[in-house]
């Protein structure tokens, strides 16, 4: 009460004709995310209801929670088994991931929110909360030893050229966490790509180990896609692997989508067709001599559940008619398989599958709208 007291009381400073009226859009910023705005929509709103973009992004990042606490407990315990320590401690473990990607996460939410901030003073329109998912969706979806440098620079070009230029969120054609994972990818690609990335080498405040020189550890994925043999184990749906922080646990990844469900943020459908299009296209592939790897494989490996939960489902950049999900969520599984068979030298696949899933979603729901369309136009001829 008594923080809602002082912002009611230092408000007219930020008001027309206040001293401190050139930011506005930071006060209201802050206000919004602290409590629910009094204001409401006065024209142009048919519905209204207790669901805004602040509830639906706090879900969200609620949701992502499972993934990033097994994320940080994962890079400790790659750390240990690749220093030859086979009985890894859980909590030292957790606090070397925890301090590892701490400091990632404070550059994505600082940088992203301060181009945000500024973007708005600029426009002299509000802040938008879109970048509270992203802010930790880009950390969880690329390498643990990802310079800080190379983040800010992925951060900024995300933001600017993948959402602000578009109108700011629910504007955006492409996922922004997206964007900045493309613009790694095709900046930086020994850097993404290498087998030394998905490892932490570093010791930091007493946790961990220090690596030995010319430690390598591929990606099981990686392996897979260079004609390797790995057996299935338990590690694969736990996720004590090396890969991207927040992509490997399937069951942190099933905790999350359970929470996007059951709240009706992300869509069943959109989720559902991206792991049929997957399994479909894994199976056709198997039954043509083309791939060996069995389909359940692509589907706990890599990126594939992650993006299918918390990517594809993104309400501003995936289909929205209800025929267009099913559609646009089959396109991303089958693509993000083809990429992964026919192109060796790029073994994820879903991120890329996903990338081109935005590019085709208007595409999707003018083609089901058209056809809607033309089908009441025929019953309206026929009844005449």
């Amino acid at each position: 009460m008594w923080l809602n007291n002082y912002f009611d009381k230092i408000r007219p400073n930020f008001e027309q004709g206040g001293k401190l009226h050139a930011f506005r859009s930071l006060y209201e910023g802050f206000e919004s995310f602290l409590f629910v705005p009094n204001t409401t929509s006065k024209s142009g709103v048919s519905i209204h209801d207790a669901i805004d973009s602040k509830r639906i992004m706090s879900i969200v990042v609620i949701a992502l929670i499972p993934a990033m606490l097994f994320g940080m407990y994962n890079i400790g315990f790659q750390n240990y088994i690749g220093a030859g320590i086979t009985k890894v401690p859980f909590w030292s473990a957790f606090f070397y991931g925890f301090l590892a990607l701490l400091p990632k996460i404070l550059v994505s939410y600082i940088v992203g929110l301060g181009i945000e901030f500024a973007w708005a003073q600029w426009k002299h329109e509000e802040i938008q909360e879109g970048y509270l998912v992203t802010g930790i969706i880009i950390p969880l979806i690329i390498p643990i030893n990802t310079p800080i440098w190379m983040l800010v620079l992925a951060i900024a070009f995300a933001v600017i050229f993948a959402k602000e230029i578009f109108g700011g969120t629910g504007m955006n054609i492409f996922n922004v966490a997206i964007a900045a994972r493309m613009f790694l990818f095709f900046s930086y690609p020994s850097q993404m790509t290498g087998d030394k990335v998905w490892i932490s080498g570093d010791t930091i405040c007493g946790f961990g180990n220090q690596l030995a020189d010319g430690f390598t550890c591929a990606t099981p994925l990686g392996m897979l896609s260079q004609g390797h043999v790995v057996p299935f184990n338990w590690n694969m749906v736990t996720g004590l692997m090396p890969g991207s922080v927040g992509e490997t646990s399937v069951i942190a990844i099933a905790i999350g989508a359970l929470i996007l469900l059951w709240t009706g943020v992300a869509s069943w459908k959109t989720m559902i067709s991206v792991f049929g299009g997957g399994v479909l296209m894994a199976l056709l592939f198997n039954a043509l001599g083309m791939s060996e790897m069995p389909w359940w494989q692509h589907i706990v490996l890599g990126g594939f559940c992650f993006g299918a939960v918390f990517m594809a489902t993104d309400p501003v950049t995936s289909a929205r008619t209800e025929t267009g999900k099913y559609i646009y969520g089959f396109l991303i599984g089958a693509l993000a398989i083809i990429v992964r068979v026919l192109n060796p030298g790029y073994p994820e696949g879903m991120m890329l599958a996903i990338f081109f899933g935005n590019m085709f979603a208007p595409l999707i729901d003018y083609c089901v709208v058209q056809s809607n369309i033309s089908k009441r136009m025929k019953r309206v001829t026929t009844n005449k």
